[in-house]
């Protein structure tokens, strides 16, 4: 579990983090350097989970050796999907994405990340999230250092 606790709030008890796979953990179907380093770290205290549509079908091999549980969506129906998928997890849930498709399962998640990478984001995503990142890097550095978190969520 990884607590982060909040001046004001209550805090959050996080069990399991759901990451969208392209345009978050990867750009163009490749994971971003440094990604697979925060993942083995995040996993010592969190479930790590990627549900993907796999755009360009490198999800599998991208995250072979990670901590990662894999969950490849059909083509169409992606946004509930999603939010079903965290829906169904025991414990509090943090979700990270960029897409259109992952504005539900951020806003049903305990704790919403959007990330803003060079592919882009869907504004309904960023209004969907508690907070927003410019990369990947930077959203997964601050779950690591909970002290970032509540700079950004603080009442």
């Amino acid at each position: 579990m990884l607590a982060i606790p909040l001046p004001g709030l209550a805090p959050l008890e996080l069990n399991h983090l759901v990451l969208d796979f392209n345009g978050t953990l990867a750009l163009r179907g490749a994971v971003v350097d440094g990604v697979a380093e925060r993942c083995l770290k995040l996993s010592q205290h969190l479930q790590l989970h990627c549900v993907t549509g796999d755009t360009y079908g490198t999800a599998q091999n991208a995250l072979d050796g990670l901590p990662i549980q894999l969950h490849v969506l059909p083509a169409t129906g992606q946004s509930i999907a999603k939010r079903d998928y965290i829906t169904q997890l025991q414990g509090g849930v943090v979700a990270i994405g960029n897409g259109w498709n992952d504005r539900l399962m951020l806003a049903e998640a305990d704790l919403g990340l959007a990330v803003m990478m060079s592919e882009g984001a869907a504004s309904a995503t960023l209004m969907a999230a508690n907070a927003t990142f410019s990369s990947i890097l930077d959203a997964l550095d601050a779950l690591s250092i909970p002290e970032r978190m509540v700079a950004v969520l603080r009442d």
